[in-house]
């Protein structure tokens, strides 16, 4: 592994010695054969916030390495770069927690029209997600992504959503996703606050 990761490129090489050791193993136990793969699934690797820090700019650099290949770059090295890259993409999709590479990996799969891979994306939102993390992507700028987390936060449960009203940062995007409970998915609990809400907004006018 060593060897090949050299062969890409000063900017990969310096990221993968940047790496610590337990998230290098996460890549390599990721690129090795089925069986392989297999035998050793019983072996768990931590994974942390830095996990997610470290295979982002990896995921990047290697990104950027395959968009420079040119027409002059051997097959082979280009097909062997884009392998490493897809395996690091979905390491990070299955095991990310962070918003900031939720967008990464949903912009990467949309410049490769991979659908598929964004509605495995989606699904991920509220398996692993914490609801913080939906109501930051709610206002992201990229309207796939702003979607996803829209339809996300309108299945976390009503209890959650009340009580991200007082987070003076998400209550805006709490309030709508309320909304669209009561009106789209028919919730009375949901029906009943946003009463209260808007009735505390035309007091508010009022005064």
């Amino acid at each position: 592994m060593a060897g090949t990761i050299e062969d890409f490129g000063g900017r990969v090489a310096t990221v993968w010695s940047e790496l610590r050791p337990t998230t290098r193993k996460l890549v390599e136990r990721a690129l090795q054969p089925a069986q392989v793969a297999a035998a050793t699934k019983s072996r768990t690797t931590p994974f942390d916030a830095r996990s997610d820090l470290e295979l982002s700019r990896l995921l990047a650099a290697l990104d950027e390495g395959v968009s420079e290949s040119d027409a002059t770059s051997r097959k082979d090295h280009k097909s062997q770069l884009r392998e490493v890259a897809d395996t690091c993409a979905a390491v990070l999709q299955e095991k990310t927690q962070s918003a900031e590479v939720f967008v990464q990996l949903v912009e990467r799969a949309q410049l490769q029209h991979d659908y598929k891979r964004i509605d495995s994306l989606a699904d991920a939102l509220n398996l692993r997600f914490a609801p913080s993390e939906i109501c930051e992507l709610a206002r992201s700028q990229n309207t796939i992504v702003r979607a996803l987390a829209q339809e996300a936060l309108a299945q976390v449960p009503t209890n959650v959503l009340i009580g991200i009203l007082h987070d003076p940062v998400d209550s805006d995007i709490a309030r709508e996703a309320l909304q669209r409970q009561a009106r789209d998915f028919g919730s009375e609990q949901a029906r009943q606050i946003m009463q209260v809400l808007d009735q505390m907004d035309l007091d508010s006018e009022e005064l």
